[in-house]
This record gives C-alpha cells, sequence and structure tokens, in this order.
C-alpha cells in the first residue's frame, strides 16, 4: 500500500503550483496533478517537509477495489482510482479549481485516473477542500464513487502522506505511551490510540498527521539511492487507514489535519482538535 513507482515515465508535466499561507504555515497543491497537497511548511522558513517524487507521492485520495487485470510495471493490480493520475505520470482530470486567499480556502473537484491503467475514472469522482486555521491545515476530502460494486472491502488510506525522508522518526500514541519507530520496508502496521502520527526529526520536529477516528495506520521508509527532499526518490510514509468496500452510490468524506512543530505541540493541537470533533459529534441531533 502506498505508491513508489521507479520506472522510467511516458508523461511529464510541468507543475502548477498554488499555494495558501496564513503567515504561520504554508499548504501547496499541484493544479497539474490532480490538486493533490505536495508542499506543507512553515511560513518564515519555507521548508517544505513533503515528498512529491511523482504522480503516486502526494497527500491525495487512492482507493482500492478488485484486481482488473491492469499491470503496474509488470505487476497484475487492481481497481485503485488516484487523485494525481497513472503510474506513468498522466495526470488525472481537474473538473473544477478555485484559490481563494481573501476567504484562506482552495476547492478542486477532480477525475481521477487509473494508476495502473491509466484510463480517467468518472464514477469515482474525488473532492477536496483546504483551509488554514493557526498552525494547523484542515483537508476535507470526499468520494462520489457510481460505479460497480467491489467484491472485498479492503485497507483505504485516508490518506495516503508522503514525508521527506529526512524525518525518519514515525511517533504516535498507544494507550498513554509515546511510541517510536523507524519503519523499514515494505510496509508496516500499527494503531495509534490518539489518531494521530507524527514524522520527527532527531529534535522530535516534525509533521504531524490527524485522522479523526481512524487510530489504524499503515508505514514505511523507502530509500532508493538514498536522495531526500521534496523531489527525492526515498521517502517516509504513513497512512492512517479503514477497511471498506467500494459500493455503488457510496459518498464518502474524511478529514485530516496537518501541522508542524514540536512532539508536545503536535500533540497539544490535536489533542484540541480531538476534543472539538467529539464535542460536535455529541450535540449533532
Amino acid at each position: 500500500m502506498g505508491m513508489v513507482s521507479l520506472a522510467a515515465v511516458a508523461f511529464r508535466v510541468q507543475a502548477e503550483w498554488e499555494y495558501l499561507d496564513n503567515g504561520v504555515v504554508r499548504i501547496g497543491v499541484d493544479r497539474s496533478r490532480g490538486a493533490c497537497v505536495g508542499y506543507f511548511a512553515e511560513s518564515t522558513t519555507r521548508r517544505n517537509l513533503l515528498n512529491h517524487f511523482d504522480t503516486g507521492r502526494f497527500i491525495q485520495q487512492s482507493y482500492y477495489g478488485d484486481p482488473d487485470g491492469s499491470d503496474w510495471d509488470g505487476k497484475p493490480w487492481r481497481y485503485n482510482p488516484v487523485q494525481g493520475g497513472s503510474w506513468k505520470n498522466k495526470p488525472s482530470k481537474l473538473l473544477e479549481f478555485k484559490n481563494d486567499p481573501k476567504a484562506g480556502i482552495i476547492t478542486a473537484k477532480i477525475m481521477p485516473r487509473s494508476w495502473s491503467g491509466g484510463a480517467l475514472c468518472p464514477e469515482a469522482i474525488m473532492e477536496e477542500t483546504i483551509r488554514l486555521d493557526g498552525a494547523v491545515a484542515h483537508i476535507h476530502f470526499k468520494l462520489t464513487y457510481t460505479g460497480e460494486d467491489q467484491t472485498d472491502a479492503r485497507h483505504q488510506e485516508m490518506p495516503a502522506v508522503f514525508v521527506d525522508y529526512a524525518l525518519s522518526n514515525l511517533v504516535f500514541m498507544e494507550e498513554g505511551a509515546v511510541v517510536r519507530r523507524v519503519p523499514g520496508w515494505p510496509n508496516e502496521y500499527g494503531k495509534a490510540s490518539e489518531q494521530w502520527t507524527a514524522y520527527l526529526d532527531a529534535n522530535d520536529w516534525g509533521i504531524g498527521i490527524l485522522t479523526p477516528g481512524t487510530p489504524e495506520f499503515t508505514s514505511y521508509r523507502y530509500k532508493g539511492s538514498g536522495e531526500a527532499g521534496p523531489e527525492g526518490v526515498a521517502c517516509s510514509y504513513v497512512a492512517p487507514v479503514r477497511t471498506l468496500k467500494l459500493t455503488q452510490g457510496l459518498v464518502l468524506e474524511h478529514d485530516v489535519y496537518l501541522t508542524i512543530g514540536t512532539l508536545e505541540e503536535i500533540r497539544e493541537r490535536f489533542s484540541k482538535l480531538r476534543k472539538k470533533e467529539t464535542k460536535a459529534q455529541t450535540l449533532k441531533p
């Protein structure tokens, strides 16, 4: 799970970055690749903590269905609409896009492509809304699926997150205790009792990811030739996961929060957000 595509690609696209910046954090999406999130930094340093080596390496929607006879670089694959595009870097189709800096909001609607086959997937329309609130970025994802029922429930990334390989320490909470690990290759699974994970450096500073209601996650670190940075082949990956089946008429929505800071700052901000989410759920009729 998670996209690592290193074969020669058939398509190259010119990046078209759009940003929101509130003076604390700065987030960027690439319009040329499904308005996927590939940039997240502190406003002052502008050091991008994300990796966007190829079309699969973004914070984006990507869903999994049944084997469909398609081929990913010689490997049999499955139904897999991806917001950014195919493994050959053929981009998805951006149906709608708006960046309103005054309102502090980016919205987009996307027709994804099959990761392996490369065809557009009009039956799996994806939407995203991005806002900034202090040191936190809030991304709301939505999938409207009108295709055929898929047979089996599968782990779904909520969402896939690719981070600079220089941030090596995966940190999360497990029943009140801080857990630290350096993931290997391939996927390793875990459960974060506070529903967030973070990739941090040796000084306990880095990026945190929260998907409320989603404690389970999968992770790995891919080294390749070892080049780190936003466009490096190496990456640190994590994805909160839920197990579900794509069925005709499914409308799937979820929220993701990102922040940058120390472990203490990340945990404090996410604790406040989780309490707010819990209160909102309690007040619903």
